[in-house]
């Protein structure tokens, strides 16, 4: 009697955060075990080796994409995983490769010049060689008027408003105390953001195939961001088209191409030599992620999931090692590492790695539709009232240094009490903040519990997203191996749980934020 009076002013005078962080309990043993296998048994290079080195670039849809995707299926299924496939999740576009790209400065003398072709970039059908032409205004009725100027030619755009900037800062840092107790929203888009970007988007397009139809032989572009020999290539084009040709289209790095505009407004006249060879893939225009299980064993909670997963497509000017194949390292590890402990889970665990995350998320999302819901009607199958959480890490090779609770402040004396293990390790913080651009969102749209982890930023955003040094040599395998270990603890424990984790409200009916953009 005494304990159930004691337990009632408890639940009456203490705050719930506390009252809840005390019941939370975890399975310590097992925790060590997870960290024991993962800091010193760790197979992430290996891992990283095989899906960037070995696979290359992994445009969606592109041979790369399937190189990688059928190798992790593979790896999948010897490690005793179940329900093992590429899952269709439904019509995607053309692939696309570069079979060769060169491009050079003939005159007033030669230079060769750091430059990668757009995606879905058309080709030049050999070896071309031709003067330049500045384009000054890049409109329609520019583009018109000067028609006879660049047919033939390869055409620059003005851009009179970018520099080279002093660089004070050092490209690679981790978070501070500070930096974590006061972390602020991050990557976060909102509709009207994207309706205000799509015009412009849609201008661009058919200003290139204005300049396709002009005859311009190439257009060239600069790359917008930092330079010293960073090229930062990607973009939407062209992926759904059926059968037409393109528009050649380089992106330059920016010193060369602020040297060649120079030239050209100095009245220089400038030629290029360009050979571009790119390859449009057809027969199977469907997008696909990688899916598979660790089945759960309570007969009464095994129809439930966890689910853990990254995106694997990257873009074609490197070998995605930092986006996403640091994601996807880490959560094929944390299933290893969870594997090789023989663990038998309540719930079923399914990791998943999504095409598609760069056009807008449309591997996830459409895989959130297909199997969960649709937000725009808020229609809900049976299965989304079945996952516990989806935890997602697509922000670099940082180590993680906590979790976004993602407006869900009832998990956050959960996760407060799963950190404590790692605090050690850096990994402490939760933020009741929200983070934004990758797919947790699509879980998140729906009411599913959807997390992505707080990670050091290192040089992820200053050199390497989206660039030609997305390759092996900037992951940092010892920060994957504490991310490995924590996402390993994190699923474990979900999967354990004798409850699911706390939901949020469900969301109103509205559109997916990226859903509807569309290729040209």
């Amino acid at each position: 009697m005494r304990k159930w009076k004691l337990m009632l002013v408890l639940v009456l005078i203490l705050p719930a955060d506390i009252l809840f962080s005390q019941e939370e309990s975890t399975d310590t043993a097992m925790i060590a075990k997870i960290r024991e296998e993962g800091m010193n048994h760790s197979q992430v290079k290996w891992i990283a080796h095989q899906i960037t080195d070995i696979a290359g670039s992994r445009l969606t849809n592109s041979p790369g994409y399937h190189r990688a995707a059928d190798w992790i299926k593979g790896l999948l299924q010897q490690w005793g995983l179940v329900n093992v496939k590429l899952e269709p999740w439904g019509e995607f576009g053309y692939g696309w490769s570069v079979e060769r790209s060169y491009a050079a400065m003939k005159s007033p003398y030669y230079a060769n010049f750091i430059s990668y072709p757009s995606p879905w970039s058309g080709g030049t059908d050999g070896l071309k060689e031709s003067s330049v032409f500045l384009i000054e205004k890049m409109d329609s009725a520019y583009i018109t008027q000067h028609a006879d100027q660049i047919k033939g030619h390869i055409v620059i755009a003005l851009r009179s408003d970018s520099v080279v900037d002093p660089n004070f800062k050092a490209d690679a840092s981790r978070y501070s105390d500070s930096a974590l107790e006061h972390m602020t929203d991050q990557y976060m888009i909102s509709r009207q953001m994207i309706n205000m970007f799509l015009p412009q988007l849609i201008k661009m397009v058919k200003i290139r195939n204005l300049l396709f139809s002009t005859g311009a032989l190439a257009l060239l572009e600069m790359s917008d961001e930092a330079g010293d020999g960073a090229v930062f290539v990607d973009g939407f084009g062209g992926y759904g088209k059926r059968d037409q040709p393109a528009l050649p289209k380089l992106i330059l790095e920016k010193e060369d191409y602020l040297r060649l505009q120079r030239l050209l407004l100095g009245g220089t006249p400038v030629k290029i030599e360009l050979d571009i060879r790119t390859k449009y893939y057809g027969d199977d225009l469907n997008g696909y992620n990688v899916v598979a299980e660790i089945p759960g064993t309570d007969h009464g909670l095994k129809a439930q999931l966890v689910m853990l997963g990254g995106h694997l497509d990257s873009w074609q000017s490197a070998t995605g090692a930092t986006d996403n194949g640091a994601g996807c390292i880490v959560a094929l590890e944390a299933i290893r590492i969870l594997k090789s402990l023989h663990i038998q889970p309540k719930r079923t665990i399914r990791i998943a790695l999504w095409g598609g995350e760069e056009q807008g998320l449309i591997g996830s999302f459409n895989y959130v539709k297909n199997h969960f819901g649709d937000p725009q009607d808020m229609k809900l199958k049976p299965e989304q009232k079945l996952v516990s959480a989806y935890y997602n890490l697509d922000n670099g090779t940082g180590k993680i240094r906590g979790i976004f609770n993602q407006g869900n402040e009832q998990v956050n004396p959960i996760f407060t009490k799963w950190l404590e293990p790692f605090h050690d390790l850096g990994a402490a913080t939760v933020t009741p903040h929200n983070t934004g651009s990758t797919d947790h969102l699509s879980f998140d749209a729906v009411g599913i519990p959807g997390f992505q982890f707080i990670q050091d930023p290192l040089d992820y955003e200053t050199r390497t997203h989206h660039s030609n040094f997305d390759t092996y040599d900037h992951l940092e395998p010892d920060d994957l191996k504490q991310a490995s270990t924590i996402l390993a603890a994190f699923v474990y424990n979900t999967a354990m749980r004798n409850a699911m984790l706390p939901r949020k409200p469900i969301p109103i009916p509205e559109k997916f934020i990226f859903d509807g953009l569309l290729p040209d």
